[in-house]
């Protein structure tokens, strides 16, 4: 993959703020998010094909396959350790 090209983007300061909030919704840096939002955008508008081959992995990174795998055996695993619902200690909030 050829490396990233590097540009300076001026943006209006309530937009920085909404792609900054979005972006932590998504768990992505603001910069990930601003290139997810441009290549959706234009692909949608016919300016860029669809990617034919998977863009690598971060290392560390795990498949998303993977993840679901972990999440199932994370529930058995709470499944099977359960003891009972967590009461409110003495000022009605848990963990007192």
């Amino acid at each position: 993959m050829p490396p990233s090209k590097r540009f300076l983007l001026r943006l209006d300061p309530r937009l920085f703020e909404a792609l900054r909030r979005w972006a932590e919704d998504d768990l992505r840096s603001i910069n990930a998010q601003i290139e997810f939002l441009l290549t959706d955008a234009a692909r949608r508008a016919g300016r860029l094909p669809r990617q034919t081959t998977p863009r690598p992995r971060p290392p560390g990174d795990i498949p998303t396959d993977e993840l679901a795998d972990s999440d199932e055996a994370a529930e058995e695993r709470d499944d099977a350790t359960a003891v009972g619902p967590r009461r409110a200690g003495r000022g009605g909030v848990l963990g007192d």
